[in-house]
């Protein structure tokens, strides 16, 4: 569906000269901003020998230290403050699940580009005024709630902040309130479809939600279609993350090619995972940013492990001059080493996908067996199968796995809602029982 939609057309659509000019006056005052304001940050640029003065415009970015995850772990929780504590008024954290949480820290002045991003993006993907939005991730910690809240707020769209959980009760608002578009962890809309037809509700008959934003979670083009299809929903890639802001940094337009990253708030490289190189576009690589509105907790080139590339081409057919990021495939945490050979979960799911007979669900475990790895995906059939079909299924799909992943794979099919559900929170797909 065409979206022409723009909540900031001037901003969305500047040229490409006025874009670099804003990115090569920010950075300058980001970099000031951070030396003089945050220790660890003078400390990284006079190891290097450098000044704010040094840092000219973008061509000098490379000059400027690398910040990653585990450096901001030991500022926790204020060491990363670019302000008093009397001036913040929000706060958001990662799930922690790998180490301690890296946090987000946020401004009134933080909060309003946050606003400001999130609306440009929730119009892209076709919310309007009028639209009964239904938001499903968590008003917590998690900045996932938050961002689609503050964004909306900006359209003066309905919003119907239910949160995460109790799914039976999110279908019967859906109904009740005529939602029109719903946003989700990616998850959690399988799982919401999972429970409309469990209570006899069909989602493209029934309900009125025809706009679906998703992310928090890498998924396919593949899964793409099939939400799109079960729900006859235009469905949309939101992209973000704590550190930065939340959801709202990045987004797709109707063209459903690439994320637009809004460059006046956000600088994007790409590198490369094991050197650092700096990639050229089209090259896939880890994704670094550099935040150039933060007041609170400023960013200079910020590792963040997910990996995608940026596109060559910088004018999109929707109109946006903002450069897009390619698909996220994966993060460099979700790869995993099966005797030697990269497996990512994306490849895992590309291929079951492929099967209209393969439910929604599935596990990838790997295991260690007198010395050697064992590779092992548990999927869920579309429907209840006899013991011989779920085992000629298992056949055929640990051939296709094998060709993809080039190295042996076990398969198992189970029965329909067999596998473990997430009602809060992100899905638990990849189970390392290596204890390595």
């Amino acid at each position: 569906m065409k979206v022409d939609r723009f909540y900031n057309r001037v901003a969305e659509t500047m040229d490409r000269s006025e874009i670099r000019r804003i990115q090569e006056k920010r950075l300058r005052q980001t970099v000031a901003w951070a030396y003089e304001r945050v220790p660890f940050y003078r400390r990284k640029l006079e190891e290097r020998g450098l000044t704010p003065e040094d840092i000219r415009g973008l061509d000098d970015l490379q000059r400027l230290p690398f910040t990653t995850k585990d450096e901001l772990r030991t500022l926790y929780p204020y060491g990363a403050l670019a302000v008093p504590t009397s001036e913040i008024v929000e706060i958001h954290a990662t799930s922690g699940t790998t180490g301690t949480p890296t946090l987000g820290f946020y401004t009134s002045n933080d909060i309003e580009a946050w606003a400001e991003v999130a609306a440009r993006s929730l119009t892209m993907a076709g919310i309007a005024k009028d639209d009964v939005f239904q938001i499903t991730p968590s008003f917590g910690m998690f900045t996932g709630g938050f961002g689609f809240y503050h964004g909306a707020r900006k359209i003066g769209a309905m919003i119907i902040p239910t949160g995460a959980g109790f799914s039976r009760r999110q279908i019967q608002y859906m109904i009740d309130f005529g939602t029109t578009a719903v946003c989700a962890v990616v998850s959690y809309i399988l799982r919401l479809t999972e429970t409309a037809r469990e209570m006899g509700i069909d989602p493209a008959r029934d309900t009125k939600v025809r706009k679906g934003i998703f992310g928090s979670e890498m998924w396919t083009t593949e899964m793409k279609k099939k939400i799109s299809q079960i729900w006859d929903m235009d469905v949309y890639d939101i992209y973000g993350f704590t550190e930065l802001c939340g959801p709202g940094v990045a987004n797709d337009c109707y063209i459903h090619d690439g994320l637009h990253v809004w460059e006046d708030h956000f600088l994007v490289e790409v590198v490369d995972p094991r050197t650092g190189e700096v990639l050229e576009p089209e090259e896939r690589g880890e994704l670094v940013f550099t935040t150039l509105t933060k007041e609170a907790a400023p960013l200079l080139r910020y590792r963040c492990r997910d990996i995608s590339y940026i596109y060559d081409a910088a004018v999109c057919e929707c109109g946006r001059t903002h450069r897009r990021l390619g698909w996220i495939s994966g993060r460099i945490d979700d790869m995993i080493k099966v005797s030697g050979v990269s497996v990512w979960p994306s490849q895992v799911e590309s291929v079951l996908l492929q099967h209209p007979e393969v439910g929604q669900e599935y596990q990838i475990i790997v295991t260690r067996q007198e010395g050697l790895d064992r590779l092992k995906i548990v999927v869920e059939s579309r429907h209840k199968l006899e013991k011989h079909e779920a085992d000629r299924m298992a056949l055929k799909l640990a051939k296709n796995l094998r060709d993809a992943l080039m190295t042996s794979v076990e398969v198992s099919v189970v029965d329909p809602m067999s596998l473990p559900r997430q009602e809060v929170g992100k899905a638990k797909r990849v189970i390392d029982e290596r204890g390595v």
